[in-house]
């Protein structure tokens, strides 16, 4: 419905919008300081001057929402809508998610100018690290932050899962410009994750089979304070973005040391952005994998006098129909009291499915409860 302003330069129009996109959007302009009204008319005009495919967004549920804007504009909406075959909703949607994506929220920039570094750790494999970094990184990113998600693990599967392809054996890496041995810049390296819903803000520095003879690198490689490798590597990156999110491989090796050191609070950080986050499962074999990580962790910071914090536990793939040995597990990683449980995630089907399409999860499928209990891990640890 539209209904022109008395003195013509505005028109009042009625229409629908998801709830919890017009609830971002009301938050997003007051953070910056811009009206609504010329929210949605920035956004709808730069849509329609876009050629993109954008995403569909999932409009269930919407509601009445109603703005000012310039004679035509809406028209000129619908037109657009109809040439694109698309609902006249789906359109004002991707209108409004445009404008979110290109107005970063400033919530989150670093007073400090020391990139936020959070590092996803477990020796223990197959307890989700690599679901849980994507989420995180994709949750900061689609917040407004320039996000570097670090496939540490040589194995793979975070640069699988994203489509992007690893580096070749040989060729410039991360393990080599940790080692000493770099053949070019290692941004050169890193690929941006075209999806609408970041903004260009998602990056990924992709894996390398090399990363497999890491250990052995590092042990006989000639450089000072071998466990501070990984940050001489990535220093150069940091002033680049807002946070760096490694998914580390399941190793208690040297490469493990440099990860953990890489994620120690620095002098002038505050407390709680940088440190361990530790998925782990409701069950007693990551129990007892956890114990060991600690002990490495705690021996780091004891004999390099290092200040490490845990951002917390994620208690992942939980099932409670697995019976007791699930639900006592999960009381007992509550009851630790330190590190805190971030999160308990479900044994649910749309991580999987997001792996199949090579997406990431909070893309593939941005309303599902994994993908709101990520944005909670990422509120609570940025």
């Amino acid at each position: 419905m539209v209904t022109p302003n008395p003195s013509g330069d505005r028109e009042k129009v009625v229409s629908k919008l998801p709830s919890w996109l017009r609830q971002d959007l009301k938050v997003r302009a007051a953070e910056l300081g811009v009206d609504i009204q010329d929210a949605a008319s920035e956004g709808i005009s730069a849509w329609h001057s876009a050629d993109a495919d954008y995403s569909p967004i999932d409009t269930a549920g919407s509601t009445s929402f109603s703005t000012w804007l310039p004679p035509g504009q809406w028209d000129e909406l619908k037109s657009t809508c109809n040439e694109r075959g698309i609902p006249f909703v789906q359109g004002l949607a991707q209108s409004i998610q445009l404008w979110l994506d290109t107005h970063p929220s400033p919530r989150h920039r670093p007073v400090t100018g020391i990139a936020q570094r959070k590092i996803v750790i477990n020796q223990k494999g197959g307890v989700g690290k690599t679901a849980v970094a994507a989420g995180i990184a994709s949750a900061l990113a689609e917040d407004g932050m320039s996000v570097l998600l670090v496939d540490y693990d040589p194995q793979g599967h975070l640069s699988d899962q994203l489509g992007v392809g690893q580096i070749a054996p040989g060729a410039d890496s991360l393990v080599l410009h940790m080692c000493g041995e770099a053949r070019g810049n290692l941004r050169d390296l890193v690929v941006t994750i075209e999806e609408p819903r970041f903004g260009k803000r998602l990056h990924v520095l992709p894996a390398c089979p090399d990363g497999f003879l890491l250990d052995a690198k590092i042990a006989v490689a000639r450089m000072r304070n071998k466990e501070a490798a990984l940050e001489r590597a990535l220093e150069p990156l940091e002033k680049d973005f807002d946070a760096i999110v490694v998914d580390c491989p399941p190793s208690l090796g040297m490469a493990t040391d440099a990860a953990i050191y890489y994620g120690r609070r620095r002098q002038g950080e505050g407390e709680g952005i940088s440190g361990m986050v530790i998925p782990v499962l409701a069950e007693d074999s990551s129990a007892t994998a956890y114990a060991m990580l600690a002990d490495q962790i705690e021996s780091l910071r004891d004999d390099l006098s290092l200040d490490i914090e845990y951002l917390g536990l994620v208690v992942n793939l939980y099932d409670s129909r697995r019976g007791f040995v699930a639900t006592s597990s999960l009381q007992e990683w509550r009851e630790l009291g330190d590190p805190r449980v971030l999160a308990v995630i479900g044994d649910l089907k749309e991580q999987r499915e997001a792996v199949r399409m090579h997406r990431p999860l909070l893309a593939y499928a941005p309303h599902s409860d994994q993908s709101e209990i990520m944005r909670q891990i990422a509120r609570e640890i940025s």
